[in-house]
């Protein structure tokens, strides 16, 4: 689909600010909300929203079609009468408000969630079982899957007994009795995640703003989308990939990057026409307006690495599914509004496949200003049929840029035609929403004009990532200079 010429903020639902000690749906997302409305702003670009696992990663979740209980706003469940006014003070973070402490999220939301439980279930909504029985198609396995792995210590599922790690029929009812108890707890978060998320998106829409949603293009290895089906996937008989994804090396990694999420068998996928991803989409889709899928150019093709290493040097390319699946979408869907990431060193095969499927790519100012070449990213040649990013949530800050690449910088200094004392990070913005592009996406961090300390994610970092948080909604005064922007560039009025 053809985008409008328009503007976003990319802010991560986490990333909020509030009492919790992580941002949720509640009031400060709909203050943020009203933020964007007053900035001129089109869309709010999020994060993927799935619940995390390894890392705490948002691109690492334990299903592809749950949401994160952490967003589930507290104060809404105590108007409903399934918390106290005493509970709700109990929860409250005492820590650093500008930072996210998974630690104290895990033991604190599991404790605060289970005091709900009974008064949940002593009277449940009307539409409760609807719920259930409309998502069991996901929910099952899901909810299965969590109350299995509490009852294990966490432990990953091929960590399991065999007979369960199977998905042997006799193991797994005697599982759903023995977890009972825990598959209603999940069902009871995923009914409220789900509920609060509509009420939300409804308030974004309506106050006329859109949300960009993010598919990560693999699942984990530890997760309910690969235990329910092993097919779908490259693993042996035991249930171990035989190869996982990542990054072959380059100038940023002499070992490449391994991310051992197992990869897709896409023989087997097309033979049931690609029912996995044509439910993602479906899945992403309501819970957004445009999906941004991570990792595109895996579509065209993909590395492999042999399971067994512990680099990425000995991987290999493959092609994958290309055209075929991008045309079975669009029957099942016709054009969606989709933004693929082709961020990266791309083959022939991608470029060809971003052409036929006719998707908006993304362009990175902060790739754009090598002194001695000629980028791609450059303003000049970032073509309407794009998106357009000053960084995202893997890059540096632009003030962070700025003070770590002098040679680019002092080159995007003339190029923007800055003055030599002058602060760059507004006149780099400003040459983001000059450009072609029909959408720009700036971070809420760039508009606040914060260093590197504001930084999301580091990649091929394992720790300290996502973390980041605002301590209040941005002020009128950044509002104001966006939307005179927004105007000045013809983004929307």
């Amino acid at each position: 689909m053809q985008f409008p010429r328009s503007c976003g903020v990319l802010a991560a639902i986490s990333s909020l600010p509030g009492k919790y000690g992580i941002g949720t749906m509640g009031k400060e997302a709909e203050a943020f909300v009203d933020w964007l409305a007053e900035a001129g702003q089109t869309y709010w670009q999020i994060l993927p929203v799935g619940p995390t696992g390894f890392g705490d990663s948002p691109y690492q979740s334990f299903s592809a079609f749950a949401g994160n209980p952490y967003f589930i706003d507290p104060e809404q469940m105590a108007e409903q009468g399934w918390l106290t006014a005493e509970e709700l003070r109990e929860a409250e973070y005492r820590g650093d408000p500008a930072a996210v402490d998974y630690g104290w999220l895990w033991e604190s939301r599991r404790a605060l969630f289970q005091k709900a439980m009974p008064r949940f279930f002593a009277d449940p909504p009307a539409d409760f079982e609807v719920f259930c029985n409309k998502e069991d198609w996901w929910l099952a396995d899901y909810t299965l899957f969590m109350a299995v792995k509490d009852a294990h210590d966490g432990l990953a599922y091929l960590r399991w007994e065999p007979e369960l790690r199977r998905r042997d029929p006799a193991a797994l009812q005697m599982w759903r009795v023995k977890c009972a108890e825990g598959v209603r707890y999940y069902q009871m978060l995923q009914y409220i995640f789900y509920t609060q998320w509509k009420a939300f998106k409804k308030y974004a829409n309506d106050h006329g703003i859109k949300l960009i949603g993010d598919i990560p293009i693999y699942v984990a290895p530890d997760s309910a989308d690969v235990w329910a089906n092993p097919h779908l996937f490259l693993l042996d008989e035991e249930g171990n990939p035989t190869e996982v994804a990542g990054c072959p090396p380059d100038l940023f990694s002499a070992d490449g990057q391994l991310w051992g999420n197992p990869l897709y068998d896409w023989d087997a996928m097309k033979k049931d026409g690609y029912r996995f991803w044509l439910a993602r989409l479906a899945a992403c889709l309501r819970l957004h307006d445009v999906v941004r899928i991570d990792h595109f150019r895996a579509f065209a093709d993909y590395y492999c690495i042999p399971a067994a290493d512990d680099t990425a040097r000995n991987g290999k390319w493959r092609l994958g599914p290309a055209m075929d699946l991008f045309d079975t979408i669009r029957r099942q869907f016709g054009d969606l509004p989709i933004i693929a990431e082709d961020l990266g060193s791309l083959s022939d095969a991608v470029t060809t496949l971003l052409k036929d499927s006719g998707l908006p790519g993304m362009k990175v100012l902060q790739f754009a200003f090598d002194p001695y070449g000629d980028s791609e990213h450059m303003p000049h040649h970032i073509p309407q049929n794009a998106v357009v990013y000053t960084g995202t949530h893997d890059n540096d800050t632009i003030a962070g840029w700025f003070a770590a690449n002098p040679a680019e910088g002092e080159f995007a200094r003339r190029y923007l035609r800055m003055g030599a004392a002058e602060n760059p990070v507004r006149p780099f913005m400003q040459g983001a929403l000059a450009s072609p592009a029909r959408v720009c996406i700036l971070t809420v961090q760039d508009l606040l004009g914060l260093g590197s300390a504001a930084r999301m994610n580091v990649p091929s970092v394992p720790e300290g990532n996502w973390t980041w948080r605002l301590t209040a909604i941005p002020d009128a005064a950044t509002a104001a200079w966006l939307r005179e922007n927004v105007r000045l560039y013809r983004r929307g009025f």
